[in-house]
């Protein structure tokens, strides 16, 4: 079986060409929507290729996690304040190395429907322990669409996604929140019925 981590490594090279139809028609528009109001010290979970770096407020100070060398070396391109500062970290979200309390607020973008529902609340809670108390924590996630034509293409492209992203429509990460000690601040739709832009509090 394929881990996430193999995954990652492999289509690396590739990844931006296979994202580059969603992210011109969709998440470019969607990535300010992380950061509205986020100031100070900032962490993006899952940074990738490091896509979220043309988005980051001006004033904020960010760090940049990935389980995947190969996704970080994109990123170090992409992202030279990060790579300059030394603040792009081969780190696995459930494992974080970062003392408790150590950033203002933490977004991750479609690392969720990655993570497999064993590791929802230990990510959620690795989060939560990151960020000070009464910090933000944004993210934003592919959900099984219920209206009708989307739900039945969601299901035509599960076998693709799983098997370029590892990624699923079905692991409905708010509902894991309050079980991660956090609290839902904001669930709602910003695509259709497809992606949620999901806040809770540290």
């Amino acid at each position: 079986m394929t881990t996430n981590l193999a995954r990652y490594q492999r289509i690396a090279p590739f990844y931006d060409l296979l994202d580059f139809p969603f992210e011109r028609r969709r998440y470019r528009a969607l990535r300010p929507l992380m950061f509205q109001n986020l100031d100070g010290w900032l962490l993006d979970a899952g940074v990738g290729t490091g896509r979220n770096c043309a988005f980051y407020p001006p004033d904020a100070i960010v760090s940049g996690i990935d389980t995947s060398l190969a996704m970080l070396e994109r990123a170090h391109g992409r992202c030279p304040i990060l790579s300059a500062a030394g603040r792009l970290y081969q780190m696995d979200v459930t494992e974080l190395e970062f003392p408790t309390g150590s950033f203002d607020a933490a977004v991750a973008t479609f690392l969720f429907c990655v993570l497999p529902h064993e590791l929802q609340v230990p990510a959620l809670r690795e989060l939560g322990r990151v960020v000070k108390p009464g910090g933000l924590i944004r993210l934003l996630e592919y959900v099984r669409p219920h209206r009708a034509f989307r739900r039945i293409m969601s299901r035509i492209w599960q076998p693709w996604i799983v098997w370029a992203y590892g990624a699923s429509f079905d692991h409905q990460t708010e509902r894991y929140v309050p079980e991660a000690g956090l609290e839902l601040v904001e669930s709602r739709y910003v695509v259709d019925d497809l992606v949620k832009l999901i806040t809770a509090r540290a």
